[in-house]
């Protein structure tokens, strides 16, 4: 999370360098001097160079860029500067690109056409550490997401089911014994071993993953 009113430091990659220029001009005006831009890059294949040298917070990069194009810069970006926050442009309101930039690591996607006062607040918001999306892109993210964790829910047995219903429950290990049966070392050697089968690490992922898959609306 940045500190409050930091100076954010931003890189535009985008083919008209008249639309960098013009946000040069007018972040400054609307973000009271805190967000500047400190470079611009007019082709997807300088887009991680510009990044490396001058080390900025964000880089907004537009999918529109001509081959190798802006999915590709945005790759390069995350590979070459990790920490840098990456927000895609999209100019059309279609979620299949957008959604490719999150999967390459774009961490917000806005509108190409957004007013600046609008672009202001996501990028605040991922300097401070959330995921900006459009509604399209998240609901297709959360469509793609439930059919994944409903396929993890049926390679399981009846046991396991229960078992992740009452980690999703909140139950401590001592009620769950209980409800079970075994012992708590036991619920421990269980619980262990559902979570490398889910593929998560902690139970309240566990429990964000049975809510994906429909599993606590269906009966036990």
């Amino acid at each position: 999370m940045s500190t409050p009113n930091a100076p954010v430091r931003l890189v535009v990659v985008d083919a008209q360098p008249l639309f960098a220029r013009g946000l040069g001009l007018l972040l400054p005006a609307v973000s009271n001097g805190r967000v500047h831009l400190v470079a611009s890059a007019c082709r997807a294949e300088e887009a991680a160079g510009a990044v490396r040298r001058h080390r900025p917070d964000l880089a907004l990069v537009d999918l529109g860029l001509a081959p190798p194009g802006g999915l590709r810069a945005i790759a390069a970006i995350r590979r070459t500067e990790p920490a840098v926050g990456v927000i895609a442009m999209r100019t059309h309101d279609t979620y299949e690109p957008a959604l490719h930039a999150v999967y390459v690591g774009a961490r917000g996607v806005v509108d190409k056409t957004a007013e600046p006062e609008e672009l202001l607040l996501p990028l605040l918001a991922v300097i401070d550490g959330w995921s900006v999306l459009p509604n399209d892109v998240l609901a297709r993210l959360s469509a793609e997401a439930g059919g994944a964790a409903r396929e993890i829910r049926d390679r399981l047995d009846a046991n396991d089911h229960r078992l992740w219903r009452l980690l999703a429950s909140g139950r401590t290990l001592v009620q769950i014994a209980a409800e079970l049966h075994v012992s708590e070392r036991t619920v421990k050697r269980l619980t262990a071993t559902l979570l490398r089968r889910l593929r998560v690490t902690t139970r309240a992922e566990a429990a964000a993953l049975a809510g994906q898959a429909g599993l606590l609306s269906r009966p036990g």
